[in-house]
């Protein structure tokens, strides 16, 4: 089949929606080499560096208007481009697709990660609310299939949206191969220098925003009286402010700190290295750092409802995010409770192996065919 993907997010986006796009375009080249695959993106500069196989192709816009109005040949001139490739199957990886992409002959896929704008809308400007509403809605109803990312982004696209339930597909996020492996003693030491790293610590990846609630965590610590440590790692955004005066003004400077930028190849040694792992997001789509966790055997501690139960298994600790004491009290346990650490670790361990590359490969190529066949036999 010619298989072909918006892959914008993939060459310039370094969070969740440019993770979703590498891992998705890399292991299906990579376990379904025979296929052809035609990566559409407005440009190739000054991009994100990822592996491509020899099966892929890089296509950018051509012609002066494409070439200078990268976003209108993104959104209205490149359904073109997927007639003219002939491609079987197209699959918009970050919740959009071009208009008419139902008309060129290829079967068409869209991936819904979240509709956190929905559900948060003061989390969002007014016009930004209403683009992404129009986009997502119109992706949803020109596309063969839609694929969300947990069962509970699918429940939403069909409150929210009013999309068809039967034509929605769950197909489950991984994380980064990268965590799979333990680092070696030279990287923990490495790491453990290089961010003064105590023997114990608490650790909190994510963007340091007002959805993923950080700040609940840290008053967790200063009023329950809990003095391990804690390393929170993640992209700055303006809630830290908040955060960070929080910490000043109750002199918790010695005991919090607060990493931005941290390249990927420190994280498996710093989740590894950790006592416990917390994440209080008041939503997600799905949840990829507890993923992340489960595989670097570490205990978990997370978000009752919602998608979180989907990531983190049957024996992570769950608590309402924004409630003090039951977070304190999910802490203290977690760290004392010999036995429950063990299981955790192992049991977690094991419920992470769902989401291996293999098994996310298969059902998305077993979608893509389901499809293909479909159209043989219209």
């Amino acid at each position: 089949m010619k298989i072909g993907f918006d892959a914008k997010r993939a060459f310039y986006n370094y969070s969740g929606l440019g993770n979703y796009s590498r891992s998705t375009i890399g292991l299906l080249t990579k376990f379904y080499p025979k296929h052809d695959y035609f990566l559409y993106t407005p440009s190739t500069k000054d991009t994100i560096e990822f592996l491509l196989n020899e099966n892929t192709k890089i296509i950018e816009p051509q012609g002066f208007i494409n070439s200078f109005f990268k976003s209108y040949w993104r959104s209205f001139k490149l359904s073109e481009n997927i007639k003219k490739d002939k491609l079987d199957v197209y699959h918009g990886l970050s919740n959009e697709l071009p208009q008419n992409a139902h008309k060129t002959g290829a079967k068409i896929f869209v991936t819904v990660h979240d509709l956190i704008f929905i559900r948060y809308p003061e989390l969002y400007h007014t016009i930004d609310r209403k683009i992404y509403h129009k986009k997502f809605k119109y992706a949803c109803e020109i596309a063969d299939t839609v694929i969300s990312i947990s069962k509970q982004t699918k429940t939403d696209l069909v409150n929210f949206l009013y999309i068809d339930k039967k034509k929605i597909e769950v197909v489950y996020q991984g994380c980064n191969p990268i965590y799979y492996k333990e680092a070696d003693e030279v990287k923990k030491i490495e790491v453990t220098q290089k961010y003064n790293l105590p023997k114990q610590y608490i650790l909190n990846v994510g963007t340091v925003e007002k959805r993923k609630n950080v700040l609940s965590l840290v008053k967790a610590l200063k009023e329950g009286n809990i003095d391990i440590p804690l390393i929170i790692v993640g992209g700055k955004a303006e809630y830290q402010n908040f955060v960070e005066k929080y910490i000043f003004e109750n002199r918790l400077e010695n005991q919090i700190v607060i990493y931005n930028n941290v390249p990927l190849e420190d994280l498996p040694a710093l989740y590894q290295l950790s006592e416990l792992f917390v994440y209080l997001s008041l939503f997600e789509g799905f949840g990829i750092p507890i993923l992340e966790a489960l595989n670097s055997k570490v205990p978990v501690i997370t978000t009752k409802g919602g998608c979180f139960s989907e990531a983190g298994g049957f024996s992570s600790i769950y608590v309402s995010a924004e409630n003090i004491e039951e977070i304190q009290n999910a802490i203290k346990k977690a760290l004392t409770d010999s036995e429950q650490r063990i299981k955790m670790i192992n049991e977690g361990f094991d419920y992470a192996q769902n989401f291996k590359e293999e098994k996310i490969a298969e059902r998305l190529m077993n979608l893509y065919l389901t499809q293909e066949l479909k159209k043989t036999g219209d």
